[in-house]
């Protein structure tokens, strides 16, 4: 019930930001039935991706099954597609900042120069 509230309020607040801009009104009951229709909307998306993750063998949601519900609309998969990828490069990011920040705390090696160096003790030892 919140969440449908929730709905309401941002179509109420989005249908006064069209007021403004395009010098219209919009009827308290018309707001109601973009409100029902566009939370009725979320419902069958919500189902819609549930089943595109489920006949794929997974238990959660990912940006793929979000592309596909999206598919009949071209600007909003490339909108989602780009965001996606923007997404993707500043995860990536993130981990090779967490990789030279762990490895510095361990002396200041990368992973593969800590194997190399191993392996040259080995041999000195040998």
């Amino acid at each position: 019930q919140r969440l449908k509230a929730a709905v309401h309020y941002t179509v109420g607040c989005l249908c006064q930001e069209v007021e403004e801009d395009k010098d219209v009104q919009f009827s308290k009951q018309s707001i109601a039935a973009i409100s029902e229709i566009t939370f009725r909307q979320c419902e069958i998306f919500a189902k819609d991706l549930e089943m595109f993750a489920r006949h794929a063998k997974r238990t959660t949601v990912n940006t793929e099954d979000v592309k596909l519900l999206a598919r009949r609309s071209n600007s909003l998969l490339k909108y989602i597609t780009q965001k996606s990828e923007e997404l993707a490069s500043s995860n990536m990011e993130q981990k090779e900042k967490k990789k030279k920040k762990s490895s510095a705390a361990k002396g200041g090696r990368t992973p593969g120069e800590q194997a190399t160096v191993t392996e040259n003790e080995d041999s000195n030892m040998a």
